[in-house]
């Protein structure tokens, strides 16, 4: 028998250790394919819930949120770019002549998005991440602009004009609000947070092999446990 282990994976679309985490996830779920399947299900985390329209420069972000230099910010942001390199992933630099990532946006309507996305399923769910991710880390493009929210779903294969009445309204809001409230009071407070089974956490942007190990874990233990 294969088990089938259900995974919760809470983040959001603006943060680069959450595009690695993913990348990192898939690589261990191509490892342990013969042995477990996974339902992958997106859930919503905002890192700046409170950030304006506009957004704000990143360095300038960073530096006041993390209490780090520019230069420790310049550090990080070449460390990200190298691990998505290695999974293969493009992290654009934000001084690339037309690209990088200039400003740290709101992300909140990209996520009624996902919501949205959830609800067609699960293949329309991750089409639809994976093209926002590529839109705002590779494109350097503002996932709080509703055109590009409107490209990204056309690129994903959705109903453009079913996602603009979405935008236009306020559907989907309180779902995803009440999703991130869940998760916040659950004690998560920081992602990506790959949640297995609605019981096991694993933290971070981990290696493929630590996600694996765990993977296997979780369903050797579920494989032990008695029929009822």
């Amino acid at each position: 028998m294969t088990p089938t282990l259900k995974i919760d994976f809470v983040s959001d679309v603006s943060c680069p250790w959450c595009v690695i985490g993913l990348k990192a996830l898939d690589a261990a779920l191509a490892q342990t394919h013969a042995e477990l399947r996974a339902e992958l299900h997106f859930q919503p985390f905002e890192l700046n819930p409170g950030m304006a329209p506009e957004g704000e420069e990143i360095t300038a972000h960073i530096t006041k949120k993390y209490g780090i230099t520019p230069a420790q910010a310049d550090a990080n942001r070449e460390n990200i770019r190298e691990r998505g390199a290695e999974l293969g992933f493009t992290f654009s630099r934000p001084d690339e002549p037309g690209g990088g990532r200039h400003h740290v946006y709101n992300t909140f309507d990209a996520h009624r998005l996902l919501h949205w996305a959830g609800e067609v399923g699960p293949p329309a769910q991750r089409a639809l991440k994976e093209a926002l991710f590529s839109a705002y880390f590779t494109e350097g493009k503002s996932p709080a602009d509703h055109a590009v929210l409107l490209a990204v779903v056309r690129t994903a294969g959705l109903d453009a004009a079913r996602a603009q009445g979405i935008l236009v309204g306020d559907e989907y809001a309180d779902a995803v609000r009440d999703r991130e409230q869940f998760y916040t009071g659950q004690g998560i407070h920081s992602v990506p947070a790959v949640i297995v089974n609605e019981r096991h956490l694993i933290s971070g942007g981990q290696p493929p092999e630590v996600f694996a190990r765990a993977l296997r874990q979780i369903a050797a233990e579920m494989l032990s446990q008695p029929l009822r």
